[in-house]
């Protein structure tokens, strides 16, 4: 998912540079969801491990 993320990101950036304004927006805002997304799965995943580990 975090691929995704960079992925979105780097279209983003390249959207940006050739002037395209709303594919820029767009592919940047749906790379923030999945980074986003990424990061609350990840908090998810370490507490249930420290919680297996008690």
């Amino acid at each position: 998912m975090l691929y995704y993320a960079l992925v979105f990101f780097v279209i983003a950036l390249i959207a940006a540079v050739l002037g395209f304004g709303g594919i820029a927006i767009a592919a940047a805002g749906i790379a923030k969801i999945l980074f986003f997304i990424f990061l609350v799965l990840f908090i998810i995943s370490l507490i249930a491990h420290v919680g297996r580990r008690v």
